[in-house]
């Protein structure tokens, strides 16, 4: 008895090494796809044993060559009570599982394509509803596979290849030894030599279909040879070799069950994951959003000091050149100071003269709280400080414009002069 088909692990193992490779041997599929590609083939293999994830080089209409995943065998075709086998290949494109795959009807030397059909064009390669209709993520490859199989079952796209029968054998000389005691003379043996298949079923004495490794029916579409091996002869098998096949048999099946298990539960862990994805964007966003805020912040402190190093420059070249003075030897202490410029002198003057302003101002407000001075006297007077403080802060104001311009066009030159 032929135990049940059951999924490989081979299979899984090479589908999760093709598709964990990086680098230029890496296959061209998007990686948050290749899960969802391996467990597409995983779902095929187990569902249809008769079809085998490989890897092979797909050539474009245009000329390229790119290195694809394929699943490459046989789809069971129900055909008036019988199962046949259509050898297909279905490749998985590079924008696979977002679009359909490409699917070729893969004839063997004894077979040809039907023409014209309905869903196969004569280089084989196959259209049905099913691709294109293809909706991403519901579509898979074991309903296309399914899809397939009734297509083809209403419509078979192949047929077997005839062959030119074999020269009829010599008949064998009167005095030539007959090696088998059914046959009284050569007449009998000429009556079978018509064609190889009915020799060989009369040969064993009885015909037995060959069973497909798929246990599948035979199909029509096989090597042509037309040869049945003959039957075994019945033996009786060895307790020990039973006993050690049942127990292989139970050690695979719960390994399988194992892996069935494992499989469960670290799908479980991959679906975490993904749903982990989107908050851990949104994170990457935010400290984006916060490194260019550093970063503009860090270029207006590096502004500022620059500024600041510019004034520290200024305030030790004063410290240099008035170092050692007395100051007894001054007529005024205004003199110990030196504006190093025009617009510096000019906002000395402007800054001074409104601050004595407002210490006149206050003064006259003492005063005349006081009755010292009448108040008509304190409102011309007042008018008229203000008025002046006014023209004075104007021009501090002007002149205060004028040394930030100068400081920018400073700065941009030190900086250009830095870079050189």
């Amino acid at each position: 008895m032929v135990p049940p088909a059951v999924q490989s692990p081979n299979h899984q193992q090479f589908l999760s090494s093709v598709l964990s490779q990086r680098g230029p041997s890496a296959l061209p599929y998007s990686e948050d796809a290749k899960w969802l590609i391996r467990q597409h083939l995983v779902s095929l293999t187990t569902a249809f044993p008769s079809l085998e994830p490989k890897t092979a080089t797909f050539t474009h209409n245009d000329g390229r060559s790119v290195n694809l995943l394929q699943a490459d065998g046989t789809v069971p075709m129900p055909y008036q009570g019988v199962t046949y086998n259509i050898p297909v290949l279905i490749w998985l494109m590079e924008s696979y599982p977002r679009h359909p795959p490409c699917v070729y009807v893969n004839p063997t030397r004894d077979m040809v394509i039907k023409r014209p059909h309905a869903h196969v064009n004569p280089s084989g390669l196959v259209s049905v509803p099913y691709l294109h209709n293809w909706i991403y993520p519901s579509s898979n490859l074991v309903d296309l596979v399914r899809n397939l199989s009734h297509a083809f079952a209403s419509d078979p796209p192949l047929y077997s290849q005839r062959r030119a029968p074999p020269p009829p054998s010599p008949s064998p000389s009167p005095s030539s030894h007959n090696p088998n005691p059914n046959f009284s003379n050569s007449s009998n043996l000429g009556s079978f030599s018509s064609g190889s298949s009915n020799l060989g079923a009369f040969s064993s004495g009885y015909s037995r279909p060959s069973i497909h490794p798929n246990n599948y029916p035979p199909s029509p579409y096989g090597s042509g040879s037309g040869r049945v091996q003959p039957s075994p002869s019945p033996h009786t098998e060895d307790p020990t070799e039973v006993f050690k096949r049942n127990a292989i048999n139970k050690l695979v099946e719960m390994v399988h069950s194992d892996v069935a298990g494992l499989r469960k539960t670290k799908e479980v862990e991959i679906e975490g994951l993904f749903s982990m994805q989107p908050a851990l964007k949104q994170r990457e966003d935010q400290i984006n959003k916060g490194l260019k805020e550093m970063q503009d912040e860090m270029e207006g402190l590096e502004q500022k000091l620059q500024i600041v190093l510019m004034n520290s420059d200024v305030l030790e070249g004063w410290l240099r050149d008035n170092q050692g003075k007395k100051l007894e030897s001054l007529e005024n202490a205004e003199d110990a100071f030196e504006c190093v410029d025009v617009l510096s002198k000019q906002m000395l003057d402007c800054t001074a003269s409104d601050l004595a302003t407002e210490d006149t101002l206050y003064a006259l407000d003492k005063a005349v709280q006081v009755g010292s001075v009448p108040f008509d006297q304190y409102l011309r007077s007042v008018r008229a400080l203000s008025r002046e403080q006014f023209f004075h802060r104007a021009t501090a104001a002007k002149v205060r414009a004028a040394q930030l311009q100068a400081q920018v066009a400073n700065m941009a030159s030190r900086n250009q002069h830095y870079a050189v």
